[in-house]
């Protein structure tokens, strides 16, 4: 059996600010967030990421 894909998108908004579009078992979530800069939206990802996984390693 075969897990669907899970992944953050990391994106620039119009307004200058930073965002991320999680993609969880292959449902596609809304951008969240209005980071300062790319590295704080693609942390905060990853933490939202891993906190829906369970912190599971695979």
């Amino acid at each position: 059996m075969t897990q669907a894909t899970s992944s953050v998108t990391v994106a620039k908004q119009r307004d200058g600010k930073w965002s991320f579009t999680l993609t969880f078992r292959g449902v596609t979530h809304p951008a969240t967030g209005k980071f300062s800069s790319q590295l704080q939206a693609q942390a905060a990802g990853m933490t939202a990421l891993n906190a829906l996984q369970g912190n599971r390693q695979v």
